[in-house]
């Protein structure tokens, strides 16, 4: 029996997910047709969790088994998922991954040490990327529910020109001084950086610690040839460190990269108020 005949148009579609980003990606396209499951729990990153037994053994049940691709979730490759079921949403961009040649190994939550190098895998904030892991998604349902075609691609259409007004509105936002220098908080914005042509050096400061005394001499090493007046923050700093910045003459925003269910809203009310923060960078 064929993938596309073991599921009936009748019977949603079981997918399992690596990241919200997938997970919103594939409800939006999918719509009541699928069933989608993303079980990292809220206060760890996706990229680093690693799941039990139990919830490996539910991602090999599953119909379909979305990946980021990347390198994300490196849990994957230690375990036994069958191939037929898994989906790289990355694949078809393979030749723009974005590889990270030296890191600093840090810690922060429950995912113990690590460090930001090989591939970088936040693809998501590329909209364009970003777009073309939805097609693969899209085109893995209608493989799987060939008599759903339409429906799905309706759906990623209007997915699409969601995710195209997000760029466009970036582009518009930083048009105005795209070389401004920037620092970010955390190595995450490689594919950011690179689509919208912005001017970011990053450090490894988490939201919920106080930088130590080394972390603010990175900085300051840092800002002698960055001389950036904001820092670009993956969640909300806490106020001391906003503080202290401020004092040296550095304002903060918040750019969650929403690798995560988000607290509020969905993916696309993030990424909307994240432009929004933004904006206040480049006036």
């Amino acid at each position: 029996m064929s993938p596309a005949q073991n599921s009936s148009a009748s019977e949603p579609l079981k997918v399992y997910v690596v990241n919200y980003p997938l997970k919103y990606f594939a409800e939006r396209i999918g719509g009541d047709n699928v069933q989608v499951v993303f079980p990292a729990p809220e206060d760890v990153d996706p990229a680093y969790w690693t799941p039990d037994i139990a919830t490996i053994g539910a991602y090999q049940q599953a119909d379909l088994i979305l990946l980021n691709g990347a390198g994300y979730a490196a849990w994957i490759n230690k375990v036994s998922l069958p191939r037929s079921k898994l989906v790289n949403t990355s694949k078809k961009f393979q030749d723009r991954i974005i590889t990270i040649k030296s890191a600093v190994t840090h810690s922060h939550g429950p995912g113990g040490a690590h460090a930001h190098e090989g591939a970088a895998f936040t693809t998501w904030l590329d909209f364009d990327l970003a777009a073309l892991q939805a097609r693969a998604i899209a085109k893995a349902f209608i493989r799987r529910k060939p008599d759903l075609r339409q429906k799905f691609e309706v759906n990623f259409a209007a997915l699409g020109k969601d995710l195209a007004a997000l760029s466009r509105d970036i582009q518009s936002t930083v048009s105005k001084n795209p070389s401004k220098p920037l620092v970010a908080s955390h190595p995450v914005y490689d594919y950011f950086t690179r689509r919208y042509g912005l001017n970011i050096q990053s450090v490894h400061w988490e939201p919920d610690e106080n930088p130590d005394d080394r972390q603010w001499a990175e900085l300051n090493s840092i800002l002698k040839s960055q001389p950036a007046e904001w820092m670009i923050w993956e969640g909300q700093p806490g106020p001391i460190p906003v503080n202290k910045l401020k004092a040296i003459g550095i304002e903060s925003l918040v750019f969650d990269p929403c690798a995560n269910a988000p607290g509020q809203g969905d993916f696309l009310f993030v990424m909307r108020r994240n432009v929004g923060n933004l904006k206040p960078a480049f006036e």
